[in-house]
């Protein structure tokens, strides 16, 4: 049922599971649906001639699929995703490639305003099918603290 700001530890690793298989047809519908018009994503000949010899998966894809992997674990029972910040795309991702999270508390802060919550603040890691890092990402999480 989610986590309350008294379960987070400094350190302390989450293992996102299960992982999810992102097909072409997820990739062209989300970057269709968000009105992305780089042909990289979606027209496979000319993908064909990149670096990559094929399209690439559209990394708002990737971070929305990994941040949503991580929600369980993290930010189930969050007030609010206050900031995201460093994102990076580390390697690239495919159709067919199968992505994986864990994240990691870097510190917890309890709030000066209020006592019944508190600054949870991590990084995220997405990872493909063969444990490469496709992601890295930080944000922070305004999460209540568990109810007396």
């Amino acid at each position: 049922m989610g986590n309350y700001f008294e379960d987070f530890k400094p350190g302390q690793t989450f293992k996102h599971w299960p992982g999810r298989t992102i097909t072409d047809f997820d990739n062209t519908w989300f970057t269709l649906m968000t009105m992305n018009t780089n042909p990289i994503h979606f027209d496979a000949a000319y993908a064909a001639k990149s670096q990559h010899g094929r399209c690439l998966v559209n990394g708002l894809l990737v971070i929305a699929t990994v941040t949503g992997m991580s929600v369980k674990d993290i930010s189930e029972n969050a007030i609010a995703n206050l900031e995201y910040e460093s994102i990076r795309h580390t390697a690239p991702t495919f159709g067919g490639d199968t992505l994986y999270a864990e994240t990691t508390v870097l510190e917890v802060t309890p709030s000066s305003s209020k006592a019944d919550r508190g600054i949870v603040y991590v990084e995220t890691h997405g990872l493909n099918q063969k444990g490469e890092q496709v992601l890295t990402l930080r944000r922070r999480v305004l999460v209540p603290r568990r109810p007396k």
